[in-house]
């Protein structure tokens, strides 16, 4: 149930980073404005929080794996909400980041 509730804790902390980055970038770059911007910045703090909540209690560990995460989580981000198709290349990369979250938090100690 740890790594379940790990894993379920990695990608709801990815939607409210990538979502956040993405309406702040919506704000300021599409001219969409400081609603956007400020809704942003509120998801990207609740992002913290949930990066809080996962069982293990080592900071780094837990945002070095999420880099991971944060990677395959954009491409797909990018993906779903604005249409980018990501090369071979992009797709491979995200896997090796996956693997290296799988390393980072879930090996044995």
């Amino acid at each position: 149930m740890t790594v379940t509730r790990s894993i379920i804790l990695f990608v709801v902390a990815a939607l409210f980073e990538i979502g956040g980055a993405w309406l702040v970038w919506q704000g300021l770059r599409e001219h969409k404005g400081w609603l956007w911007v400020g809704a942003g910045v509120i998801a990207l703090g609740i992002y913290g929080v949930f990066a809080t909540l996962q069982p293990d209690a080592n900071f780094g560990r837990i945002l070095a794996a999420y880099g991971g995460v944060f990677v395959a989580g954009s491409l797909a981000w990018g993906m779903i909400v604005d249409g980018f198709r990501p090369d071979r290349w992009d797709v491979v990369g995200a896997l090796i980041c996956l693997a290296g979250v799988g390393v980072i938090m879930y090996a044995p100690r």
